[in-house]
């Protein structure tokens, strides 16, 4: 069922599907309108998914407010407006990011985190230029999607994740989330993995799983298997559900 959330009034689009456990669903981009229907269709028997379009992006205000803290905040906000406790955190893409920078700032009600073709907290020159090489060379199947957004979601979005990832105590706060964590990459993305194997290495209770052969948009090519990884990652953190230890204060991160 959609809905459209007034947060302080800004108008939020959201959509809720499926029944089970909660697992709030994260785009990527920034700077991307919904798109990850076809990913909550894989598990709408195991959860209640919640998505929505983050502002600046699709059906929900251009306000020019895209900084990452208010992305966060807005998270936490469609948590409360749809009466979640305690829920999973996914997303794919940069929504891998958004998914770690919620759990670090509300460990209190993350279950666990469920990333696809994502996780880079590293600000890396040689990271970029071989996804660039990679995106000239050889382009990428989106399935032919095409994104409505205001430009400025990317560069501000952009802007205040390097001031996230360059905080002096972040790879410690990581290491001591004592929480589930899946990540879920592609063989033949053409952004490197390696930013994501060693996020999985960190967390205490992390993992890693890269299908072979798929792209970027794992479930353009590679359905069956996303699909039989996802579930597989819902059921591991169901499995683990005594509620987390609390390792960072609520107020720990203030965004830029």
């Amino acid at each position: 069922m959609e809905k459209y959330l007034n947060n302080s009034g800004t108008k939020l689009w959201s959509i809720a599907t499926g029944t089970g456990m909660p697992l709030i669903l994260c785009n990527g981009g920034p700077g991307c309108d919904d798109y990850l229907g076809p990913v909550a269709e894989m598990i709408e028997d195991l959860c209640t998914v919640v998505r929505f379009e983050q502002r600046g992006c699709g059906r929900s205000d251009w306000d020019k407010r895209y900084d990452l803290g208010t992305t966060v905040s807005d998270i936490d906000f469609v948590r409360n407006a749809y009466g979640l406790n305690k829920v999973i955190i996914g997303g794919h893409s940069a929504g891998v990011g958004l998914s770690l920078a919620y759990a670090l700032k509300h460990p209190d009600v993350v279950l666990g985190i469920v990333g696809i073709s994502g996780g880079c907290i590293v600000n890396d020159r040689e990271w970029y230029k071989v996804y660039c090489e990679n995106l000239k060379r050889y382009g990428e199947n989106n399935g032919g999607r095409e994104f409505r957004s205001d430009p400025d979601v990317n560069k501000i979005s952009n802007t205040t994740w390097c001031d996230f990832i360059s905080s002096p105590t972040l790879l410690l706060d990581i290491s001591r989330l004592d929480i589930p964590a899946v990540f879920i990459n592609a063989g033949e993305d053409i952004r490197p993995n390696w930013p994501t194997v060693q996020l999985a290495h960190l967390l205490k209770n992390g993992e890693y799983i890269e299908i072979t052969g798929a792209g970027h948009y794992i479930w353009v090519t590679h359905r069956d298997e996303l699909r039989k990884e996802l579930r597989a990652a819902i059921e591991k953190i169901t499995a683990q559900q005594s509620p987390p230890a609390e390792t960072v204060q609520p107020d720990h991160y203030r965004f830029p």
